[in-house]
């Protein structure tokens, strides 16, 4: 299957498709490059699937056709299989659709995770495709079927090949446009389809030289590989409704906005929500110096806020951390504990550095931000590990340690 993927993306035949992808683009899409508009992205949804619809009626009638003239099941049955794959276009028109929906009382934060569900249930189509085609192949290995060679119908097999092959690179083009889980989805359906049906023209061809089940055996191999993208196109597609890692290119733009201001000293516990493709909500709090005013510094917040509502399209929430930038001794400890926490490769870093207490007794208060596979007992040994070394340097501190987790980046 990697070999016809590879066929189908590579060379000539795929700059055929993407010029022709870009075309049909520009005809009926407005604004076509602005893929993070959602207007835009839902008229890329509905292009995908109506030319899918178009694209599936033409091969069910052409396929049934020639089934019911040549008495053909395989035909017969490969074209009511291009009839379900219309409804998986008609899937993917309502999720963009319904994705589109702003938002209401019960849904605050919009519907674009429908967009999301939409391709999960493309991809348990696949999934079917797959099951269909191993209990079809399995039937055929028990029980042959003679097949006689038809011209016609092997012309309608190249066909319809070509069709499937080009519909899985125009909705792979679209999918990598606006970087939809539905629409891959829907471009490995194609791709399942097309290999199907090859498994017919295969079997056409061997009729020519030899009464085995050839077909029969492509079949049950190929359909294992649907059911293995099937699978993985359901995973890729569920990960984003629990609430995935971040997009790191969302993460880096929102840390530079907030750091390109020179009141900001440190930033940490960035916290990142996806309501949908483009929809985000962000949390994040801020270091600035207590010397600061704070009527200035809050105006410089909201001022941040707005920018990254107006420039990011992301409703960002940040907390304020003052920090105590005049006294000596926190800053020489400050310096200190860092140089203890470097040895330790599990602490990514550290903040919210302060102490508290007075005369030869004093507590150092701070979090150290650790990456999110780290255990609670690994934290329990790590706290003492920490709190040791620091006791061997400086006896009269004692540590008060708090963990934040990462939830920025992915542990890979």
């Amino acid at each position: 299957m990697y070999k016809i993927y590879l066929f189908f993306t590579h060379g000539p035949r795929s700059e055929v498709t993407v010029l022709l992808s870009k075309l049909l683009v520009k005809l009926f899409i407005k604004n076509y490059q602005e893929v993070d508009n959602p207007t835009v992205r839902s008229q890329y949804g509905y292009l995908g699937g109506l030319v899918g619809i178009i694209a599936n009626l033409v091969l069910f009638a052409v396929k049934l056709i020639t089934g019911l003239t040549l008495n053909s099941i395989a035909f017969i049955g490969d074209a009511f299989n291009n009839l379900s794959d219309v409804l998986s276009s008609l899937v993917t028109i309502l999720g963009f659709k319904l994705a589109a929906k702003p938002a209401d009382e019960e849904h605050p934060f919009g519907h674009g995770r429908l967009e999301y569900i939409a391709g999960l249930i493309v991809a348990f189509l696949v999934i079917l495709v797959g099951y269909e085609l191993i209990k079809s192949s399995l039937e055929r290995v028990f029980n042959p079927v003679t097949v006689n060679f038809s011209l016609p119908a092997f012309l309608i097999v190249i066909l319809a090949i070509l069709v499937k092959g080009w519909l899985f690179l125009f909705h792979r083009y679209l999918s990598k446009a606006i970087n939809s889980q539905a629409l891959t989805a829907t471009s490995f359906d194609s791709l399942g389809d097309m290999i199907s049906t090859s498994c017919i023209g295969i079997s056409l061809v061997a009729s020519l030289f030899t009464t085995w089940p050839l077909d029969a055996y492509v079949g049950i191999f190929v359909s294992g590989l649907i059911l293995y993208s099937g699978i993985k196109l359901a995973k890729e597609t569920i990960s984003p409704l629990l609430c995935e890692t971040p997009d790191q290119k969302i993460v880096e733009q929102i840390k530079r906005k907030v750091l390109k201001y020179d009141q900001i000293m440190g930033i940490h516990d960035l916290i990142v929500h996806s309501y949908g493709p483009g929809r985000y909500m962000a949390s994040i709090h801020v270091e600035v110096s207590a010397k600061e005013d704070i009527i200035e510094i809050h105006e410089l917040i909201d001022h941040i806020e707005r920018q990254c509502a107006k420039d990011l399209d992301i409703l960002l929430t940040i907390h304020m951390d003052p920090i105590n930038t005049d006294c000596e001794e926190i800053k020489y400890l400050q310096e200190e504990i860092a140089l203890i926490l470097a040895e330790f490769p599990q602490v990514l870093s550290f903040h919210d550095f302060r102490i508290v207490g007075k005369g030869a007794k004093k507590n150092l208060i701070f979090d150290i931000v650790v990456q999110r596979s780290i255990t609670p007992e690994e934290e329990n040994l790590l706290s003492q590990a920490i709190t040791k070394k620091v006791r061997e340097k400086h006896p009269n501190y004692h540590c008060i340690i708090s963990f934040d987790k990462d939830y920025s980046y992915s542990p890979s």
